[in-house]
């Protein structure tokens, strides 16, 4: 899959995402080793404690199914400026993958930023290595 058709699904995704108090509507589209794509969206709550963000959506949907390796994660967000992962998704992000994991950065229109997860999240936290436990 090419890094075009991944933003392209995440941007598509933005259509089902449910940003009731925002406005700020977010896709993803996480490509896993295996050739899959997982695709998520964010999920608003009144509490905006209780909100899921698209990336952490996809990320929790493949390992719930069993799919812990991944190549690359698309994000595509309202606006002119391409979106970043927010730091609580930079932080779980860094939990399945590694400082070289790449992540497209797309604004609305599909123009997007290719960065590395160290560029992103640099010292990430740690308590062990990662990803010990697979």
């Amino acid at each position: 899959m090419t890094d075009r058709e991944l933003v392209d699904l995440a941007c598509g995704m933005r259509a089902l995402a449910y940003a009731p108090y925002s406005g700020y509507r977010v896709g993803a589209a996480l490509l896993c080793r295996d050739g899959s794509v997982v695709t998520g969206c964010n999920i608003e709550n009144v509490s905006y404690g209780a909100t899921i963000c698209a990336e952490r959506t996809a990320l929790a949907k493949a390992i719930s199914e069993g799919k812990t390796d991944f190549v690359k994660l698309a994000v595509c967000a309202s606006g002119d400026a391409p979106a970043s992962p927010c730091g609580i998704c930079r932080q779980t992000i860094s939990e399945f993958t590694s400082d070289d994991f790449e992540i497209l950065c797309a604004n609305e229109k599909g123009n997007y930023q290719v960065y590395t997860l160290a560029q992103l999240l640099p010292n990430a936290f740690a308590l062990k290595g990662r990803g010990d436990d697979k």
